[in-house]
Formats: C-alpha cells, structure tokens, sequence
C-alpha cells in the first residue's frame, strides 16, 4: 500500500528497519545515490555502522526527515549555525526515503525524532505508531500543480481537467490526495480524471507531454514554467493556499515516540528552541548563506542560483515563525484526508498533537 508522503518512497516499506532509513548527515554516499534506490544500504547492522539508529542509546540525537530540498533547509540552518550545539545537543540529521520512511524509523525505534509531513504522521498514527507532533517548520504543502507545455494552452483551470491525465508520484501520496481534494474543491470528479503514477520523474513526464498536468515540487516547478507550462495552483503560496486550501494546511514538523515523551521533555524543548532560531534565520539570512548550509551532496548537480532563486521565491510562505503548531492548520489536513477518502480511522487533532512542549497547552 503506497504511504503518503511529502517524498515519495521507492521502496516497499517493511515492519522492521531497512534500506527506507537512509545515511546520516554526513556520509560518503550521495543524496542522489540514495534517492536512486542504489545497493548498499542493507538494513539496521548497515546503519549502526554508520552511527546511525540506537533510538536514545547515547549523547547523540538522531533526527530523521525526508530529502525534499525545502523540508530540509530549517533543519541544516540550525545545525549549520550552531543554534543546536548552543542548547547543549548533539543532533544528527538521517535522511530518509520519504516521510513514511522516517517515521518507520522513528516507531521502530531506530531514531530519536522524525520530521515529516503531518499527513504522513496522521498515516503512522492511523497505523498504530504511537507518536506525538509536538514541533511544526512547514505550513504549506510543497507541491505545485501545473499543465505540461503543451497543454498550457488549453487548460485554464481545475475544471478542464475531466478527461485528462494528471501525473503524480504515486496513488495514495500526499500530492494525489491534495489534488484529489483540490478536484473535489471544484466541483470535479476525481474519476474524471486519469492518474499517472510517475514517482520521482514527473518533470520530464511532463515536459515530453506524457500527461497533461501533474503535481511538481521545486526545482521542477521552475523548470517547467521556463519551459512554457502554466500554473494552475502553487500552494507553496499562502495566498493560494488560503484561497484553495482554506489557509495554512500543516505540513513538516516533529514527532516523538509517545512513550519517551517525559524523559525527553528538556530534550524536545531545547530542540524547539533550536529550532525557532533556525527558522527565523531561514527566513531572514541571506539567500546564498542558506545554500552554504546545505550539504553538497543535497545540491549536487543543481543550479546553485536556481536553489537560491527557489529559496528566495518561497521561504516567507513556507516556514512559519516559530514552531507553534497550528490546529486549525492541522485539523484542515484532516479533513481534506477525510473528504477524500484516505483516512481509515478516527484520527482526532488532540490524540496526535503535544502541545505542552512549547507552551500552548
């Protein structure tokens, strides 16, 4: 069954730890490497050997989250600006296959923390993970729906899409439940639509006009616009989100295992802390100083003014001021889960979320 997620997975995920948990900060085996699914990583001996995993088996924390580039830059602008080391915390940050991946690893109990999209948690916490959200860094989605170029032409608006084919990374995923909720939105039936599991690739799909939309993340929302495509909703802008959406419709931030939530407590709040520094710097340092602090190996290959022209373009709507959680945001998520049918069991926004952490309780 396909796990939603703010990255996709490529691989089957399994009850146990395995190639889904991914290599720690600073490794020698590239992002992209990882992304490709490549041999190597095999299972929890693999990962101790690399120090990675032992879930609260020493000084050191490990903080594992999917590879998205814009999930990612709070994280490593926090631990790049020392804003951890300053609260006395040793956080290493594990990469991961997916959302669904790192919380595997988090109820398994091979990392400390999982920062994730909140859909993908409510999925782990549907599932029987028993998981807190105490810590929010991401208040939109990162996706983005746009025609092929082709078609730019021809389709203004949700509307025109009965009849056509809308890519997407893989049927159950976070961006295929947002665009069935955005057809849903619309008054369009999502049978009318043809959908296309394209996993990573949706770009070049896309740009051959293999399908006639499909559901983008950055930098493939640039790339295609350059190439001619049209827009029909960027809910990485709060202004579309509010519109489509309704407003912020929570998406990264971190989870804990329920049950280590006392013992951890000054732990989480001096993660929050951290953290709270390390968004303000997101949204305030300059560009090319983010880029810096974000590892080679999660840029290689790309344009480096390109990722800072994204980061520019997008940070003040995507990262919130603080780590606060928003419930409204949170209860959005659930409903639009809900209204499409994604949501196999009773998933209350008070079961999953801490709010005691950083104050709100």
């Amino acid at each position: 069954e396909d796990r939603m997620d703010c990255c996709p997975s490529t691989t089957e995920e399994t009850s146990s730890v395995s190639a889904d948990v991914a290599y720690a900060r600073l490794p020698l085996l590239s992002r992209r490497t990882l992304l490709k699914g490549a041999a190597g990583l095999a299972g929890a001996a693999t990962l101790a050997s690399c120090g990675v995993g032992g879930g609260g088996g020493g000084d050191r924390i490990q903080l594992a989250f999917c590879s998205q580039l814009l999930c990612v830059v709070p994280y490593e602008v926090t631990v790049a600006r020392g804003f951890f080391a300053d609260e006395g915390l040793d956080v290493e940050l594990v990469y991961s296959r997916g959302g669904g991946a790192a919380l595997q690893a988090l109820v398994s109990g091979a990392v400390d923390y999982a920062a994730t999209s909140f859909d993908a948690a409510v999925q782990a916490f549907a599932g029987g993970g028993d998981i807190r959200r105490f810590a929010s860094t991401g208040r939109l989605p990162l996706f983005a729906l746009a025609t092929a170029p082709g078609t730019a032409a021809e389709i203004d608006d949700l509307a025109d899409l009965a009849g056509r084919t809308v890519g997407v990374s893989a049927l159950g995923n976070a961006d295929h439940t947002l665009m069935l909720y955005l057809l849903s939105q619309a008054g369009v039936d999502g049978d009318a639509v043809e959908f296309a599991n394209l996993g990573t690739n949706i770009y070049d799909a896309l740009r051959l006009g293999q399908v006639d939309a499909g559901m983008v993340q950055e930098p493939a929302l640039t790339l295609i616009q350059g190439d001619g495509a049209a827009v029909l909703a960027n809910l990485m802008d709060l202004a579309v989100a509010e519109e489509l959406l309704g407003g912020p419709y929570e998406f990264m931030g971190v989870s804990v295992r329920a049950g280590e939530r006392e013992e951890r407590r000054e732990e989480m709040q001096g993660l929050a802390r951290a953290l709270v520094r390390g968004l303000e710097a997101t949204r305030t340092a300059p560009v090319d100083e983010l880029v810096d602090a974000l590892p080679g190996e999660l840029i290689a290959g790309e344009d480096r003014g390109q990722v800072a022209a994204v980061l520019e373009t997008h940070r003040q709507s995507l990262y919130p001021n603080d780590v606060g959680i928003d419930v409204t945001a949170c209860q959005r998520v659930l409903d639009s889960l809900a209204q499409v049918g994604q949501l196999e069991s009773d998933v209350t926004v008070d079961a999953i979320l801490d709010l005691d952490i950083v104050g709100q309780a």
